[in-house]
């Protein structure tokens, strides 16, 4: 099943939705006691999502009105997330082109919930701050049940479903500091979306396919399965340590092909629009404005 934050054109709050093609039930209107989020739908278990999704689609069998997506308007496809995890350096292409080590544990850090925004949305940034703003296209995968200590075999089981990332960056702040997560996370700088899809429909992580392009042109163009630590791993990693709480966001990571390393350098820059398509998933898109 598909899910997405939407709002009406002129409301400000996104409202819970599932998505059939290309178009929208808002649970709220077929559901008297919906789930106001995803976060809310996941915190309340594996029995509130099989109900919500039977009402879905019963509702939607016996003719509830959809609305289509393209009179509606994307927020973060993930609200109020306990932790947004990103993964560096999980691709060996991308860790080779940016020239950083290839460590023997996984690079992790967080994002910053201000970073978070929908499919279609215009991101900002002053040119005082980065002139050197990137894209990464990558998997985000949203866990459904606590996890700890959990074992490779067994982890796939505590996925909720996946959605698209685009870990934008900005590259000067990247490489002078000893930290990723400022860089990472100007306001906006995490599009998420345009949906969430369930696990069930996605089946292995591990075979998807990433794309980008900026202003029409292709420059991402990998599979998932090139991950040097496979979502699996990355997910028995961190539960090792941390308990992964319900509704956790975990960007696992970019392939080969960002600006940074191209010859001259392809940055994002003043209007540009940059979109991300992850097979099975969805298309992303990102409106830029350079101030």
């Amino acid at each position: 099943m598909k899910f997405a934050h939407l709002r009406v054109d002129g409301q400000s709050t996104p409202r819970l939705a599932a998505v059939f093609d290309d178009s929208a039930v808002f649970l709220d209107d077929i559901i008297d006691d919906a789930p106001r989020d995803l976060q809310d739908l996941i915190e309340k278990g594996d029995e509130e999502y099989d109900r919500v999704r039977a009402l879905a689609l019963n509702a939607v069998s016996h003719g509830a009105t959809l609305t289509p997506l393209d009179e509606l308007r994307y927020s973060s496809a993930v609200l109020r997330p306990p932790q947004i995890i990103a993964i560096g350096a999980n691709y060996a292409a991308h860790s080779s082109e940016l020239k950083l080590r290839s460590e023997s544990a996984a690079t992790v850090f967080s994002l910053w919930p201000n970073s978070l925004t929908g499919h279609e949305s215009t991101i900002t940034w002053a040119t005082d701050q980065t002139t050197q703003v990137d894209y990464e296209a990558e998997v985000g995968v949203i866990i459904g049940r606590a996890a700890r200590n959990v074992a490779v075999q067994d982890a796939l089981d505590y996925v909720f479903g996946y959605t698209v990332v685009n870990d934008i960056t900005a590259r000067d702040l990247q490489f002078s500091e000893a930290q990723w997560s400022r860089c990472k996370s100007f306001d906006g700088f995490t599009p998420t979306g345009p949906v969430v899809v369930t696990a069930d429909e996605v089946g292995d992580p591990q075979d998807l396919w990433l794309t980008t392009h900026v202003d029409g042109r292709l420059l991402q163009d990998a599979s998932s399965g090139d991950m040097v630590r496979t979502v699996a791993e990355i997910i028995a990693y961190l539960s090792t340590t941390s308990t992964l709480l319900p509704g956790t966001l975990i960007s696992t990571g970019s392939p080969g092909g960002a600006g940074y390393s191209r010859k001259p350098p392809v940055f994002l820059r003043d209007r540009s629009t940059v979109t991300v398509a992850i097979d099975k998933i969805g298309l992303l898109t990102t409106h830029c404005r350079a101030l």
